[in-house]
């Protein structure tokens, strides 16, 4: 008989209940318990536990039924009782179900607590031996970064090694090799405070053979100094050409840097003995130069006179009253905190944060500077081209340990999900709503420097863009344009002083984007042969990598 088989013949219909709540996973529901094998008045509804947690189960009040009659084999009824049950489900349990899906990767929001100074990123350029890394150490003194006992041992060791004018560049130039010869090689980095703002001093290598050290800190900079040495014959060496004056004005104008701050140093050398004609002969023969780079005379462009041995108008303005008495405008430091145009930031963009360098130290630890929106400690990232989901466990920005940091601040991030040999410089640490672009063809507006001769469709060079150093061939010439009126011409090749639209291909796909998308990942410089050839801003990605 049917009930000796297990089955109840009597059992009531199966009648569903569109009321019941929507299951919520994370909750202890528990197994369904079975009602004694004979018919009794419906109990409370007992839900099945579904096997996975995000697996879509109906909640339905059953009637109650003998054990192992098959419930779940009723089709019609799953999709209207999920359906009906929606308009009940209590507001805050519908929130705990969106935040188990979304919160890994919630884009973290900047609330302006107060607490954060503007941050402002300084990159000293200027010929070898112009005297840059002596002003940032002068500069760490006289803010208290670098006690005068550690100054006090540095000078102590520089006479031993016949290098006692060279002591206060020993607080940025770290390594033996930088000491020993005097020359910056890698773009040192440290930092100093004022009342109002955060400074990171990037002291770049101003050496011919190190331009692309230099590039690197340019792009990193908000605001350049141009430090010059006013002494008889080291200004003309270094502005005429061949010299790195040229170039490095070139490049920081290239890297988006919109405001300098030209320090005349050396005013203290006895060829020069603060001669204010001296320091108007600077100005005259430099202002046209930078006024073709493309800096406005007017707004951008700043002269300050001083001496970065004796910290003269650096910070305070000299006890001899002789020394630049001619000179009204502010010391250097008064200037940078009081007079520089605020930057603006980004801060609740997508996260674009692009990585300098990496090391592996219990993990993964990578440096770079964050160029748009907020990353909060444990927020999930994701790291393009190469799409690695890693997730950030400790944040340092410049040194200090931080639960937080936003556009414009220098960041090192230990990351969870990503090995060190994965990760190259020049890779975008990206919001994982809104990646990047990643490609090999695109089209670049780019105006030629110098190159003696011609660009054509074949020709290979290297790129510098953001961080990233790629290998570039040009694929075809798409037109030249007129300098003034933009002017479009179809032609076969390019060469010196022209603007052209160029088609570049890469052997490897890199992350870049549209100049009028975000400027820091979409303007670059070619180089060759040891020479910047050109600069250039990305017109068009075509495609050939995965965006």
């Amino acid at each position: 008989s049917e009930m000796e088989r297990g089955f109840n013949a009597n059992a009531r219909e199966f009648v569903p209940n569109f009321n019941a709540p929507a299951f919520v996973p994370g909750q202890n529901w528990g197994m369904p318990v079975a009602p004694p094998p004979v018919a009794v008045p419906p109990p409370a509804a007992a839900v099945p536990q579904p096997e996975a947690w995000d697996e879509e189960m109906p909640v339905a009040e059953v009637a109650p039924v003998v054990v192992d009659e098959p419930v779940a084999d009723e089709p019609s009824a799953a999709p209207v009782a999920a359906a009906a049950a929606a308009p009940a489900v209590p507001a805050e349990r519908k929130e705990d179900a969106v935040q188990a899906l979304g919160k890994k990767f919630e884009r973290a929001v900047y609330v302006d607590d107060g607490s954060h100074k503007e941050h402002v990123n300084i990159v000293f350029i200027g010929h070898v031996d112009a005297g840059k890394s002596t002003i940032g150490g002068q500069l760490m003194f006289l803010t208290g970064m670098v006690d005068k006992r550690t100054l006090e041992k540095y000078e102590k060791e520089a006479k031993e090694k016949g290098r006692e004018t060279w002591y206060l560049s020993w607080a940025l130039d770290t390594n033996e090799e930088e000491r020993e010869k005097g020359k910056t090689v890698e773009c040192g980095r440290a930092y100093f405070e004022t009342e109002k703002k955060h400074f990171t001093i990037l002291d770049a290598p101003g050496h011919k053979s190190y331009v692309p050290n230099m590039i690197n800190g340019a792009n990193q900079a908000d605001l350049a100094v141009l430090v010059i040495s006013a002494r008889k014959g080291e200004f003309e060496t270094g502005f005429d050409r061949g010299g790195q004056t040229r170039e490095h004005a070139m490049l920081v104008k290239t890297a988006g840097v919109k405001h300098l701050v030209i320090l005349v140093n050396k005013m203290d050398d006895p060829s020069v003995a603060w001669d204010e004609e001296r320091y108007k002969e600077v100005q005259d023969r430099l202002t046209p130069y930078l006024k073709k780079c493309g800096f406005n005379p007017k707004t951008d462009i700043t002269y300050i006179p001083c001496s970065g041995m004796t910290g003269e108008f650096i910070k305070d303005r000299p006890d001899n009253a002789e020394h630049g008495s001619w000179y009204t405008g502010p010391c250097f430091i008064e200037y940078i905190d009081n007079m520089l145009p605020s930057i603006s930031r980004d801060y609740n963009g997508a996260v674009r944060c692009i990585i300098h360098d990496k090391y592996s130290e219990m993990g993964t630890v990578v440096i770079g500077k964050m160029e748009s929106g907020c990353v909060v400690k444990g927020q999930s990232l994701v790291i393009m081209p190469n799409r690695s989901v890693v997730q950030v466990m400790q944040i340092w920005s410049d040194e200090v340990e931080c639960d937080r940091v936003v556009c414009g601040d220098n960041i090192r991030f230990k990351l969870k999900g990503v090995e060190e040999a994965e990760v190259q410089n020049g890779f975008i640490i990206c919001s994982p709503d809104a990646l990047c672009s990643v490609s090999r063809v695109f089209d670049a507006e780019v105006i030629i420097l110098e190159h003696k001769s011609i660009i054509a469709p074949g020709y290979s060079c290297v790129m510098h863009i953001q961080s990233a150093v790629e290998e570039v061939i040009v694929k075809n010439v798409i037109c030249t344009m007129d300098k003034k009126t933009n002017e479009k011409k179809k032609a076969r090749f390019v060469k010196q002083d022209e603007k052209a639209i160029l088609r570049f291909e890469s052997s490897e796909a890199f992350c870049l984007e549209p100049f009028k998308v975000l400027p820091q990942l979409g303007r670059f410089t070619l180089r060759d042969e040891g020479k910047t050839i050109a600069i250039g801003k990305v017109v068009k990605i075509i495609g050939g990598g995965e965006n």
